[in-house]
């Protein structure tokens, strides 16, 4: 049986097409959610679930207990139905024996059960026989974690399906500044448009006001004075950081200027980037295309390179590598005034 994306899963299931057996894997668990959360909501009506729907968590049963679950016939119901979240903690599954129980059970299911393997943060080995045996007799789903570079057009695609205008900086304020945890995306999304008229379009106004991000001082703002050469500006970023630092951690912040760079690199391989390009870096809007161009007369490309360096070396200072007692906001200085300071040379500090 192919492998079906969750889309494909999703209109099955949306016209009441429910399968024997489905094994729902990998490191992005929003989507994994999305299909077990509908066949638990919608497989059977509320009066049906009391004795035909049973819900077991990987840590607490074992691979009998779901077997057994799965074998029993409906009472007065059009089927059963057995989840079993967290399964990637099921006991026995990297076994023999478990292995061969559930093997068996995939090669002739009970056609009135819908059973359902929430197996998240990673995938089973394909070479293995139980792998072997979900890939040819059940519906295998895969959610792979996406790409920050995938971020603005996912949430383009999102944002449409559910008829809701959205300007591209906001798109890419969101994508920047929340990353690929589709989960928490998903979670502001609904907490902005709460506050929203329908068919209001959301803008980066709006995004910086629910999400809580400084309209001054957040590290967007510091990203645009480092371009601009701007010293006293960046300083005055830094300070509110050092002064909140529940609201501006580093590590989320070394992540979002490290992207930067990293495309701004890729773009120097790219004297005249085609739409295709950009989009391939994950940059979709004019207004970030223009930023980007600014950067590419500011940063060589040995300096962006140099750049790069010192954002992982803060990296691992942040996480106590050669970084003495220096705290977040001191290896956050330090970094800045590099950056702002070509003449000192690169090599002095990274040895």
């Amino acid at each position: 049986m192919p492998a079906l994306s969750p889309d494909q899963i999703m209109q099955q299931l949306q016209k009441g097409q429910y399968q024997p057996v489905y094994f729902l894997q990998g490191e992005e668990p929003y989507y994994i959610d999305l299909v077990s959360d509908f066949i638990e909501k919608n497989a059977l009506s509320e009066l049906d679930k009391g004795f035909n729907q049973v819900v077991l968590y990987g840590k607490d049963t074992d691979i009998p207990t779901v077997l057994g679950q799965a074998r029993r016939f409906p009472m007065m119901a059009e089927r059963t139905v057995v989840i079993v979240k967290e399964a990637q903690n099921l006991p026995g599954l990297d076994a023999d024996a478990g292995q061969t129980m559930l093997e068996a059970y995939l090669k002739n299911p009970l056609p009135s059960t819908v059973l359902v393997f929430a197996h998240k943060h990673k995938c089973l080995d394909g070479r293995k026989k139980l792998g072997k045996a979900v890939t040819e007799h059940a519906v295998l789903m895969t959610s792979d974690k996406l790409r920050d570079y995938q971020m603005p057009q996912w949430l383009q695609a999102t944002m449409k399906q559910r008829q809701r205008p959205i300007h591209d900086d906001a798109v890419q304020l969101l994508s920047e500044y929340i990353g690929p945890d589709l989960a928490r995306l998903l979670g502001e999304i609904q907490k902005i448009e709460l506050n929203l008229q329908p068919g209001q379009p959301i803008d980066a106004a709006t995004v910086q006001r629910m999400v809580g991000i400084s309209k001054d001082y957040n590290i967007f703002e510091l990203q645009k004075a480092l371009i601009m050469r701007d010293v006293l500006k960046a300083n005055r970023i830094i300070q509110h950081f050092a002064l909140n630092p529940k609201d501006n951690p580093l590590i989320p912040n070394l992540t979002i200027l490290f992207n930067f760079f990293l495309r701004l690199l890729q773009l120097h391989t790219l004297p005249n980037p085609s739409p295709a390009d950009w989009k391939k870096i994950g940059v979709n809007n004019s207004y970030a295309q223009k930023e980007y161009q600014q950067a590419l007369k500011v940063f060589p490309y040995q300096r962006t390179r140099d750049i790069i360096r010192l954002i992982r070396r803060a990296d691992l200072q942040s996480k106590g590598v050669e970084s003495g007692s220096m705290s977040d906001a001191d290896i956050l200085q330090e970094l800045v005034f590099m950056v702002l300071h070509p003449q000192v040379p690169v090599a002095a500090v990274l040895g």
